[in-house]
């Protein structure tokens, strides 16, 4: 068995004292430029891995990391992004980390804007980002990039910035998916109706934009030729939604299937159940909970997964070893995407990605 790489054996084989090793590994500076290359070559050298939880209980630092997103709900899809950030903090509980969270109303670009300002003026070690709207998030990452405070992206990611890292699905290719799905069982000559959120500000979210371009290219590509209706929800005003659906169906009469690109496809499988409505195709997105008891019912025929949990996780897990360590980081990180049925969410387990 190989034994163990110990900072003394570094320090002997860069030439250096077993308190430079310690400095560099903590980040704790007070070294020559030349000690550090000599150790950073060794560590590369012999594939030197450091015991977070072991080191981290030596290391007095407090850590400030700011958390932005959307509101978070129970049951909705930005509870399960924080849900992944608290099991990261979990597991490194021996680091000292301060969490400050600043959440917004995803339908309000000027609440958005609000706390993006509140963000750029922190004091922080780093940020997650949760991003929404696409030249507000924009704008914020220049301000972060100016202080030089590192930051990542959480849901998406976004041209013109220069995040440490980011962890989202693909969502031009869910779109894509999407289409695939509601095109292969609803009538060839039927519409399809597309759910479309109502912002204040007028402004689509950047995963909506990537997604509805994911699913018109498929329809192109593929010739399809089922007309897409527009339904619009006004998010702030969740009470008329039964008032909206009602008047589209009224004035739709050829809606073979219906798709919701955000995690809100719950609401329409619940009208569904409230009006007895089963001749209608529903495909959604995000394992929410009003979307998998839509999924459970029957009223929804296939829901695509993005893992979130695990977004939130390596978010913060790679904030924090890169805050100790400085280790190199990987900027792309793309989670799965699981299309999911009546019959397969029963084996669906959360936060598999941790056993």
């Amino acid at each position: 068995m190989q034994r163990k790489i110990r900072i003394k054996d570094i320090a002997e084989m860069a030439g250096v004292s077993a308190g430079t090793v310690d400095r560099i590994l903590h980040n704790r500076g007070n070294v020559s430029e030349s000690a550090r290359i000599a150790v950073e070559e060794v560590l590369k050298k012999v594939h030197y891995k450091p015991n977070i939880h072991i080191s981290g209980l030596s290391l007095k630092r407090k850590y400030k990391v700011a958390i932005t997103t959307p509101n978070v709900m129970e049951g909705e899809y930005w509870e399960s992004i924080h849900s992944g950030i608290s099991h990261a903090l979990e597991e490194f509980e021996n680091i000292r980390i301060q969490c400050l969270v600043y959440t917004y109303n995803q339908y309000d670009i000027y609440s958005c804007r609000e706390v993006y300002d509140q963000i750029a003026q922190l004091d922080a070690d780093a940020i997650i980002i949760g991003t929404t709207f696409k030249e507000e998030t924009v704008r914020l990452s220049r301000r972060l990039d100016e202080r030089e405070i590192p930051y990542v992206f959480v849901d998406s990611t976004l041209e013109n910035t220069a995040p440490l890292a980011f962890f989202t699905s693909d969502h031009y290719i869910c779109g894509y998916l999407v289409a695939k799905l509601i095109t292969s069982i609803i009538p060839s000559g039927s519409d399809i109706g597309m759910l479309q959120a109502v912002r204040i500000g007028d402004e689509s979210a950047n995963t909506s934009i990537l997604r509805k371009q994911g699913f018109n290219d498929y329809l192109t590509e593929k010739s399809i030729t089922n007309s897409v209706q527009k339904i619009p929800f006004t998010a702030m005003e969740p009470e008329r939604f039964d008032e909206q659906l009602a008047h589209f169906f009224q004035t739709h009469h050829n809606i073979g299937g219906i798709v919701v690109l955000n995690s809100r496809g719950g609401i329409v499988a619940d009208y569904f159940a409230r009006n007895e409505i089963n001749d209608i195709r529903l495909v959604c997105l995000d394992l929410t909970a009003p979307n998998v008891r839509g999924l459970k019912n029957g009223y929804i025929d296939f829901l695509i997964g993005q893992e979130p949990e695990h977004q939130g996780f390596l978010a913060m897990k790679t904030l924090i070893e890169y805050l100790i360590y400085r280790k190199p980081v990987k900027v792309e990180n793309y989670t799965q995407l699981d299309i999911l049925t009546r019959e397969t969410i029963g084996y669906y387990n959360q936060f598999n990605f941790m056993s």
